[in-house]
C-alpha cells in the first residue's frame, strides 16, 4: 500500500471536522466533486470505510476516528517542522511564547522582560491566545512556549509549574451563600456555573469543583469564552463560579462577592513546551520563568 499523503490527510481532516463534504470543500477552497473523489480514493487505498454518509452529512466510523487522531498528530508535526525550520533560518534566534489574556499574559510579559535582560538572549515574540489554545499552538509549531493553566490535559508536552494559588467562589452580591464566611465545593453543587466553550469533560469537572468532589447533578450555565464574560454572568446572577484568587483580586466590584472554598483544588500556571525540545534558548527562557514564584506585583 502506498504511503498516505499530507494533502489527503488535510482533506480527510476537513471533512471529519465539518461533518459535511460541502462544508469541507468550502473550507478548503475547492469544489465538492474532486474532494468527494479524493476521500473515496483514500478509503479504497486503506481498504476501510472512513465515513458513514446520509442526507444529513457524514459521520466518522471507528476506523475514521482512529485516522482522525493519527492525522491530527501528523499534520501538527508537519506544521511544526515548517514553522521551526523557518525560525531556525532567522538571523537572530527567535522564540515565540503565548498565554491567554489576564494574569497569564501579565506574568508572561514579566518573564519576557526578565529574559531579555539576560546576556545572549534570543529574540522573543508574544502571541496572545484564547482559552484552551496553548497546547495546540505548541504542537503545531506556531509557538515554542506557552503559559498553561489548570487543569492540564496535555501529557505529551513537557512543563514546569510556576505559580500555585487557591480558588475562590465568585457569587452574585444578592446570593444567599454570601452570608457565609467560607464555603465548600458541596455548597456550590447544583448551582449554574459558566461553561467554557470547547472545554473537555475533565476541564468542565475542574471548573465545577468536581475533580475532587464528584457529583451526579448536571452542570448547567451560560457559555463563556473568557474571564471577563465569566465575571459578567456572575454579576448578572446567571451563575456562580470557582475562580483563581488572582482573578478575584483583579475583579473587585460591588455586584460580585468572593468567598474562600476550603476543599477546591488549586489553580496552577505552568510553562509548557514541546516534549523533547532542548534548545539552549528555550532552556534559558524556562530557567528565567521558574524564578517567578508568585504573582505579586503583577498588574
Amino acid at each position: 500500500m502506498a504511503d498516505l499523503e499530507v494533502r489527503e490527510l488535510r482533506y480527510f481532516r476537513a471533512v471529519a471536522r465539518e461533518r459535511s463534504l460541502s462544508g469541507a470543500a468550502a473550507l478548503l477552497g475547492m469544489a465538492q466533486p474532486p474532494l468527494s473523489r479524493a476521500i473515496s480514493r483514500l478509503e479504497r487505498r486503506l481498504g476501510v470505510r472512513l465515513f458513514e454518509r446520509d442526507n444529513r452529512g457524514v459521520t466518522l466510523t471507528p476506523a475514521g476516528d482512529t485516522l482522525l487522531a493519527e492525522a491530527e498528530r501528523v499534520l501538527d508535526a508537519v506544521s511544526a517542522a515548517a514553522h521551526r525550520t523557518r525560525r531556525a533560518a532567522l538571523d537572530t534566534p527567535t522564540l515565540v511564547a503565548t498565554a491567554k489574556p489576564g494574569i497569564a499574559s501579565a506574568l508572561l510579559t514579566r518573564i519576557v522582560e526578565a529574559y531579555r535582560s539576560q546576556p545572549a538572549a534570543a529574540s522573543v515574540e508574544i502571541l496572545v491566545s484564547g482559552y484552551g489554545e496553548q497546547a495546540g499552538l505548541i504542537r503545531s509549531g506556531r509557538v515554542d512556549l506557552a503559559l498553561v493553566g489548570s487543569p492540564r490535559t496535555d501529557p505529551d508536552l513537557d512543563a514546569e509549574p510556576l505559580v500555585t494559588e487557591p480558588r475562590v467562589a465568585a457569587l452574585p452580591a444578592a446570593h444567599p451563600l454570601t452570608a457565609r464566611p467560607a464555603l465548600s465545593v458541596a455548597d456550590l453543587a447544583g448551582e449554574p456555573m459558566p461553561l467554557w466553550q470547547n472545554a473537555t469533560p475533565d476541564e468542565l469537572d475542574y471548573w465545577a469543583g468536581r475533580d475532587r468532589v464528584p457529583s451526579s447533578l448536571p452542570v448547567t450555565g451560560p457559555s463563556i469564552q473568557d474571564s471577563s464574560q465569566l465575571v459578567e454572568v456572575v454579576a448578572l446572577g446567571q451563575a456562580v463560579a470557582l475562580v483563581p484568587s488572582s482573578l478575584a483580586a483583579r475583579n473587585q466590584r460591588q455586584d460580585v462577592v468572593y468567598r474562600p472554598v476550603h476543599d477546591a483544588s488549586p489553580y496552577v500556571i505552568a510553562i509548557a513546551w514541546a516534549a523533547g525540545a532542548r534548545s539552549r534558548w528555550l532552556a534559558g527562557f524556562v530557567r528565567v520563568a521558574t524564578s517567578f514564584g508568585s504573582l505579586e506585583h503583577i498588574a
